[in-house]
C-alpha cells in the first residue's frame, strides 16, 4: 500500500504544482491557467487547500468547540460533559472518543515535556484522576494509549507490546465502567490487531460488540483491519467478512458500503491503472457503496467516510459526475480514508478534487449543471 502511494505521489506532483487539467483520449494532461479548457475548482465554491479540514471527515461543530476549548483551557470537563450527552452506542460517540485521544496524543508528542514544561496532554490525566468513575474518559485513555502505541512505537517491539497490554487493561477498565457501551470493545480491536489476538479470541471479543451494537460501521472497519492479508487474515477472508457485513446490513445502513473498504485494503500496490477501476470486483462494490449512501440517514456520522472513499474509486475509474457529486457533499473536512495515508491529506485531497472537476468539465459539465 506505501508503495502505491508513493508512485500516486509521483504521478500526481505535476497536478499539485499545476491544479489545472483536462482530459483528452483518455488521458489526464496538465493545463496551464488562463487556457480556455482550465478547470479550477474555486469555480464551483470550494474550500481552498490550506483551509482544509484535515480533523474529522465532516462537520462536528459541537466537538470542534469543545476540543478548541479544553485545548484552549487545559480543562477536561467540556469533554466529560459532551461524551456524556452523546449516544452511547451511536457512530458519533465513537469518533468524539478518536478525536479527544488524538488530540490528546498529538499534544504531547508536540510537548514532551520538561523540567520546565508540562506535558501535552495533561487534561486527560487529570481527568482520570479526578473523575475514574467516569466511562467517557476511561475510554478516551484506552483509545490515547492506543494511538500511542501506534504512533510511537514499532509493532512487534517490546515497547509496542508494552503501551499495547496497558491499552488492553485501560480497555477493560472502561468495559466495566459501562457494561453496556460497546466503544471499550471496539478500543480493543485495535488492541487485538496489534497484539495478534488468535482467531477464537478475535472472534469472542467480535461477538461482544455485535451483542452491544449489530450495526456499527465504525466497529465494523476496526475490525476488517484484522481480517486483511497485510495482518492476520486474508484478501479472501476481508472479503467475506465485508459482504457477510453487507448482506445483513438493515435498511438505511452504511454496512453495505463494507465491501469497497475492503477493496481498498487490497489494492494491489503497483496498479496505476483506470481498467482495474472499472474491473467487475470494483464496480459491484462501488455500487454498493452508492446504494449504501443513497439509502443512509442524512445525518449519519459515518457518511462522509463512506463518501470520500467513494470519490476515490470514481476519480481512478473515470466516473467524473459521480465524484462530483460525492465532491459537494464532503468538501471542507478531509479527515479520512484514502486521504489520511498521506503525509499531506489536504494537498492529497486536492489532487483528487482538481482531476474530478478537469474530468466533469471536459465531458461537457460546468459548475451551473452540478446539482446541489
Amino acid at each position: 500500500m506505501e508503495i502505491l502511494w508513493v508512485l500516486i505521489a509521483l504521478l500526481m506532483i505535476g497536478f499539485v504544482v499545476v491544479p489545472f487539467m483536462r482530459r483528452r483520449r483518455g488521458m489526464i494532461e496538465q493545463v496551464h491557467p488562463g487556457h480556455p479548457d482550465a478547470a479550477d475548482p474555486a469555480n464551483y465554491g470550494f474550500v481552498r487547500q490550506e483551509e482544509l479540514d484535515i480533523r474529522m471527515p465532516g462537520p462536528d461543530q459541537d466537538l470542534l468547540d469543545v476540543l478548541d476549548l479544553v485545548q484552549r483551557t487545559q480543562d477536561y470537563k467540556a469533554a466529560s460533559q459532551l461524551l456524556a450527552g452523546t449516544e452511547a452506542d451511536g457512530e458519533q460517540r465513537w469518533q468524539r472518543v478518536q478525536a479527544f485521544a488524538g488530540a490528546a496524543s498529538l499534544e504531547l508528542q508536540q510537548r514532551p515535556g520538561g523540567v520546565s514544561e508540562s506535558p501535552g496532554g495533561q487534561w486527560l490525566r487529570v481527568w482520570r484522576t479526578e473523575q475514574p468513575k467516569d466511562a467517557g474518559g476511561a475510554a478516551v485513555h484506552a483509545e490515547f494509549l492506543v494511538q500511542q502505541a501506534w504512533r510511537t512505537a514499532t509493532p512487534g517491539t517490546d515497547e509496542f507490546r508494552i503501551i499495547m497490554e496497558e491499552a488492553k487493561s485501560a480497555c477493560g477498565e472502561a468495559a466495566l465502567l459501562a457494561p453496556g457501551d460497546p466503544i471499550p470493545y471496539i478500543v480493543e480491536l485495535s488492541v487485538a490487531r496489534g497484539l495478534a489476538y488468535s482467531r477464537p479470541e478475535f472472534e469472542q471479543l467480535w461477538l461482544k460488540i455485535l451483542d452491544r451494537a449489530p450495526s456499527h460501521m465504525g466497529a465494523h472497519l476496526a475490525a476488517l483491519h484484522y481480517w486483511c492479508e497485510k495482518w492476520h487474515g486474508s484478501r479472501q477472508l476481508a472479503y467475506e467478512f465485508a459482504e457477510a457485513a453487507a448482506a445483513r446490513a438493515p435498511q438505511g445502513s452504511l454496512l453495505a458500503a463494507m465491501p469497497l473498504f475492503a477493496v481498498f485494503e487490497h489494492l494491489p500496490e503497483v496498479n496505476l491503472v483506470s481498467g482495474f477501476y472499472q474491473s467487475e470486483v470494483v464496480t459491484k462494490a462501488i455500487h454498493g457503496a452508492l446504494y449504501a449512501v443513497h439509502a443512509a440517514r442524512p445525518g449519519d456520522p459515518m457518511l462522509a467516510h463512506v463518501r470520500h472513499l467513494l470519490m476515490f474509486f470514481l476519480v481512478r475509474g473515470e466516473r467524473w459526475a459521480e465524484a462530483m457529486d460525492q465532491l459537494i457533499h464532503v468538501d471542507g473536512h478531509i479527515g479520512a480514508l484514502p486521504w489520511t495515508l498521506s503525509p499531506d491529506p489536504a494537498a492529497e485531497f486536492a489532487v483528487y478534487r482538481a482531476l474530478a472537476v478537469a474530468g466533469y468539465e471536459a465531458n461537457g459539465g460546468s459548475p451551473a449543471t452540478l446539482p446541489h
